[in-house]
């Protein structure tokens, strides 16, 4: 960040331009979290994170907004009960930015303390005061932000766990008027920009079979709710075809809360539909008395099948390290599976993702992973990696994965989207962005809803 506001001075954009850009953007993202009429509080330190700050103060529309330049850690700490008794109903952070290096003095973080104990939603601008945006370590105590609203591009600090309880909700507004990015990057986030225009306009003159056959290999006995729900998900991406293979024992159930998927019972010899061109293995797999043939039939498929093969759930401690055709490969694990599939434990994966991501996609043929979890980590072994921006806390629920895995194959079934790079992106986005769209409207929702909003939803 240093470097580049380095060479946007030399181009001639003034900071003042700049910082009245990032305040613009502060202002709007302070809007969405309050209403007409609320009270929000400014806290602005002397440094550029508190212009900032400032010029956000007055750009806010329609709302209360009450400015305190903190000098003095020790007097707005003693202001700050009477401060928080006029209702406010967020806070913005504005004291400290990228440039904090060394440990807080004492007043300082007990004002920080303070701040945390009204247990006021905070937006912290570009950085949580306190935390250190190199390291993601916080600098003896640190803000623990609702939102953290980054400027320009994200900090690689921002990605290590130890980061998140600070960080909350991370959000980037890439356009604040520097230079464009004269960098490369070797992680990028994901932003609604990037999916202007996608998926495109389907052609008009298209069939069922212009828009590809999925099949789900999914569902044993106890566990086939996760089956439907991947049938869900890939309904959402709109294939021209869904066939989900599934236990006898569970048929019955499935198929009745299925209509335009078509469901059969698998058998010894393993046929897929001729007209397939895609298949998802894993979601409800996990019944203890699962045929073996199931198994080696998804191996076969992923050592050597010519389709797009995607593998979620209990099928991902089946496959092999092994190199697999030029055809797309996605695994989908969650930081337990991911550190089976490894041989570490989930907090080696944790402690840094995109080694694992790396590593995962290495092992097993160079596919695509998503290695799902906060800020879902997506790419593979030789590629640049991004990071989700979208979605909730309320995603940890047990079927959350398996109609993520179902959308993700219903896509890369479609021959014209599996060759845009941007298809396993969207799928990953708009699954979280059709989360935090139904957590607006209701707080306890149950993945069903979610299915009912995935792909509709808009950012």
């Amino acid at each position: 960040m240093r470097e580049w506001e380095k060479v946007t001075w030399a181009s001639g954009q003034s900071e003042d331009a700049v910082m009245r850009r990032a305040g613009e953007a502060v202002a709007r993202q302070a809007e969405r979290m309050t209403k007409p009429g609320d009270l929000i509080l400014v806290l602005a330190g002397k440094g550029h994170n508190g212009d900032d700050s400032r010029f956000a103060a007055g750009a806010i529309h329609d709302r209360r907004v009450e400015v305190v330049s903190v000098v003095d850690p020790e007097a707005v700490m003693a202001e700050l009960p009477k401060l928080v008794g006029t209702n406010p109903v967020l806070i913005i952070d504005g004291l400290f930015g990228i440039g904090l290096n060394r440990p807080l003095a004492l007043s300082w973080m007990r004002l920080i303390q303070r701040i945390n104990a009204t247990n006021l939603p905070v937006l912290a601008v570009d950085v949580p005061s306190g935390l250190n945006a190199d390291s993601g370590e916080p600098l003896e105590d640190a803000v623990r932000a609702r939102v953290t609203l980054t400027l320009g591009a994200v900090k690689q600090g921002f990605l290590k766990p130890n980061a998140w309880p600070f960080v909350g909700k991370l959000e980037v507004t890439p356009d604040i008027g520097l230079v464009p990015y004269p960098f490369d990057t070797e992680v990028g986030m994901l932003t609604a920009a990037d999916f202007v225009d996608f998926p495109p306009a389907r052609p008009i003159g298209g069939h069922k079979g212009t828009f590809g056959h999925v099949a789900i290999i999914a569902g044993s006995a106890g566990y086939h709710g996760a089956a439907v729900l991947a049938a869900r998900g890939a309904q959402r991406a709109q294939p021209g075809l869904i066939t989900l293979i599934t236990a006898e024992e569970v048929y019955v159930p499935i198929a009745q809360q299925l209509q335009s998927v078509m469901v059969r019972t698998w058998k010894e010899d393993r046929n897929l539909p001729e007209s397939c061109t895609a298949v998802l293995a894993g979601p409800g797999l996990a019944a203890a008395d699962l045929p073996a043939h199931i198994r080696e039939w998804v191996q076969e498929l992923w050592a050597k099948s010519k389709l797009a093969i995607i593998v979620d759930a209990s099928a991902l401690s089946w496959l092999k390290p092994e190199a697999t055709p030029d055809a797309p490969r996605v695994i989908t694990p969650h930081p337990g599976e991911a550190a089976k599939m490894l041989g570490v434990t989930t907090a080696e994966v944790q402690s840094d993702r995109v080694a694992a991501l790396r590593e995962l996609s290495r092992r097993f043929g160079n596919g695509y992973v998503v290695l799902k979890g906060h800020q879902t980590l997506i790419g593979r072994e030789r590629e640049d990696l991004v990071v989700n921006s979208s979605g909730n806390p309320y995603l940890a629920q047990g079927g959350s994965g398996d109609l993520l895995a179902g959308y993700i194959a219903g896509f890369l079934a479609q021959p014209e989207l599996r060759r845009d790079p941007r298809t396993l992106c969207y799928a990953v986005w708009q699954h979280g962005v059709a989360a935090d769209f139904i957590l607006e409207r209701k707080p306890n929702w149950t993945i069903e809803e979610l299915a009912e909003v995935l792909g509709a939803a808009k950012p």
